[in-house]
This record gives C-alpha cells, sequence and structure tokens, in this order.
C-alpha cells in the first residue's frame, strides 16, 4: 500500500528564499547605484563649478586674511610709535614744568635780588652823600690839597686808607714813556728832559694826589725803587712819618719830583724791604707800570715775558700775608701780562686795581 505523501503551508524550499530576497538586494543596490552614476553622469559642470568657487572664496578669504595680518602689523608699529612719541611728549611736558617752576622760582629770586639791590643802593647813596658832606667839612683840616681839573684829580675805588701806608713808586727807566723807541730815546738825554717825560710826571702827579688824600691821623712812607730800594727822604728808611707833619711832607713830594727814572725793575727788592719796618704797613700803594726785570741780584742779558713772570711771581711770595696791595699801573707797550698779574694780586689781598688814563690828570 502506498504510504501518502505529507503536505506543508509553506510549500518553498529555503533556497528560493534566499534566492529571492538575494535577487532582491541585487536590485536595489542596482537601481541605487544607477541613480548616482547617472546624477553625476548628468551634472559632472556643476559639482567642479561649485568645486572653483570654493577655491576661490578660500584664495580670497587667504588674501584679506594675510591683508588683515599685515594691517595689524602696520598698527601694532604705529602703536609702538604713538606709545613711544607719548613717553616723550611726557617727559618734555614734565621737564617744561619743572623748567617753569623753576624760572618762576628764579623770577621772584631776581626780584627779591633787585629789591634788595634798590635798598643797597639807596643806602650807598646816602652814605656818599655823608662822605662828601664829611669830606668837604674836612679840606680844611688836610695837610696839603691838590685841586686838579673838575673829577680827574680823583682815582676813584682806590683804598687811601689805614694808620700806616707804604707808597712803593717805581722810578726804572721804563716810567719814562709807554713805548720802548721813546723810552730808549729819552734815558739818553738831561736829567731835566727825562723828569718832564709826560708818563713820569702823571706819575708824580699821582703820588701828589695820593700824598693829600692820607688820613690826618696815619703814618705813611714813600720808597722809590728800581734795582735798589730807598726812602725819598734820606735817612727815614724803615721809619713811619706822621701825616700831619706838613712841611716834611711838602719835603717829601719835592724828593718826588727831583727823581729820575734809571735802571730795572726789582719788585723782589721793594717788597722786601717791608721787613724793615718795626711796624708792618697796613696798607701798601704800588705805582708801577709792568712786571720787574730783575730779581733780587740784578742780571743782565734780554728778559721774555715768561722770566718777566716768573720773577713777578717770586717777588709775590716775599710779600708778608694779611697786608692789601693797591696797585696804580701805567701800562708800557709790550707787556700785555702785567694788567692780569697786578689786578689777580690786588684781588688776592684785598686790594683795589687802576690803571687811569694816559693824560690823567
Amino acid at each position: 500500500m502506498r504510504r501518502k505523501r505529507s503536505t506543508t503551508t509553506f510549500n518553498l524550499s529555503f533556497l528560493d528564499v534566499m534566492s529571492c530576497g538575494f535577487g532582491a538586494v541585487v536590485l536595489i543596490f542596482l537601481i541605487v547605484e544607477h541613480a548616482d552614476s547617472t546624477q553625476s553622469v548628468e551634472n559632472p559642470n556643476a559639482e567642479l563649478s561649485e568645486v572653483r568657487l570654493l577655491e576661490r572664496d578660500i584664495a580670497l578669504e587667504e588674501e584679506l586674511l594675510a591683508e588683515a595680518k599685515n594691517a595689524r602689523k602696520v598698527v601694532e608699529q604705529e602703536l609702538v610709535e604713538v606709545n613711544g612719541a607719548s613717553k616723550v611728549l611726557v617727559e618734555e611736558i614734565r621737564n617744561l614744568k619743572q623748567e617753569l617752576a623753576e624760572e618762576n622760582a628764579d623770577s621772584l629770586s631776581k626780584i627779591e635780588h633787585i629789591n634788595q639791590l634798590k635798598t643797597e643802593i639807596n643806602t650807598l647813596e646816602e652814605e656818599l652823600e655823608r662822605l662828601r658832606s664829611a669830606d668837604l667839612e674836612g679840606q680844611g683840616r688836610r695837610s696839603r690839597f691838590v685841586r686838579g681839573e673838575g673829577e680827574r684829580q680823583y682815582l676813584t675805588g682806590l683804598r687811601v686808607g689805614g694808620r700806616r701806608i707804604l707808597i712803593l713808586l717805581d722810578a726804572s727807566s721804563s716810567m719814562l714813556d709807554r713805548t720802548v723807541v721813546n723810552i730808549l730815546r729819552l734815558r739818553n738825554l738831561p736829567a731835566v728832559e727825562q723828569r718832564r717825560a709826560p708818563k713820569w710826571q702823571s706819575v708824580i702827579a699821582m703820588v701828589d694826589w695820593l700824598t693829600a688824600q692820607l688820613p690826618q691821623d696815619s703814618e705813611y712812607q714813600i720808597y722809590a725803587f728800581n734795582t735798589n730800594v730807598k726812602s725819598v727822604l734820606e735817612g727815614t728808611d724803615g721809619q713811619w712819618l706822621s701825616v700831619s707833619d706838613t712841611p716834611l711832607l711838602e719835603e717829601a713830594m719835592a724828593e718826588v719830583r727831583r727823581l729820575v727814572p734809571t735802571g730795572g725793575t726789582s719788585l723782589a727788592n721793594a717788597f722786601d724791604a717791608i721787613d724793615g719796618f718795626v711796624t708792618r704797613p697796613d696798607n701798601i700803594i704800588l705805582l708801577t707800570d709792568g712786571l720787574p726785570t730783575q730779581g733780587e741780584k740784578p742780571s743782565s742779558g734780554q728778559v721774555n715775558s715768561d722770566k718777566r713772570l716768573k720773577l713777578f711771581v717770586q717777588a709775590v711770595r716775599n710779600l708778608p700775608e694779611g697786608i692789601p696791595v693797591n696797585v696804580i699801573l701805567a701800562p708800557m707797550e709790550g707787556d700785555p701780562i702785567a694788567a692780569a698779574a697786578y689786578w689777580n694780586l690786588a684781588a688776592r689781598t684785598r686790594g683795589s686795581f687802576l690803571s687811569p688814563s694816559k693824560d690823567w690828570p
């Protein structure tokens, strides 16, 4: 007896099912791939244009970025320069403020100084007026009186004061004239002509004026010097003479007028003579015309400016300390250093320095 076949609700085998599924997957894949290929084939230029646009945008952005970086560098550099300039300006403003403050303080100081000077001028004018009045009252009590032409009789600024006054008169041959040529000419003339030399007459007038200004209660001595030193009144070396002894003072001036300038100039010996006084002078009036040409011992030969200055320095070393030296210089040619040297001597000793005009008095 034949057996009956059993039947099931699923009449498809497993392989059929798998085949159908695989076929469906392949079909879908083909459809999708075909669509992409079709789209790519249909619009190839559109994508390329889009890429180029993107590249152009990127290049433009990079260019803008580079420009921005450059602009930033410029701005940073300008900022550095501005900061530097601002610091300079701040420093200049600070300095200007300081200078302005100093100028204001200086202006106030100058105003105060001017007011002080005005006060001092008023005081000096009052003192001058008082001295003029006293001088007019005291002229009758002077032992000697010298009258000049107007104000030309005065040696303004010369300090003719002190208890003991020593007048040192340079009587060397250079006192004959201001030029070397005229000195050589005059020293070969007779003594009478030498005494009449204009420069020497001017120096005698200075001594005459000085002796008239000596305080009545003071003492004096007049030494004439060249290479040697001696009192114009013989036998009075080292002695102080009373100003109140008018006849003796007139005699001293007469002896001055008899002097004849001759020989060289030894300032060292003139200053050494101060040691011959028991009581040293408290004021020295030196009348000369230049730097010395001789030292303590006479020497021969020409003497240049450097040598004369060394002789001057050596002579000043012999000068006692603390005595004012008032210098009246009647300069001669060829001795330009003399004025500075004697001015320095006067300033250092707290004396005065004068150089009268050629036509004084």
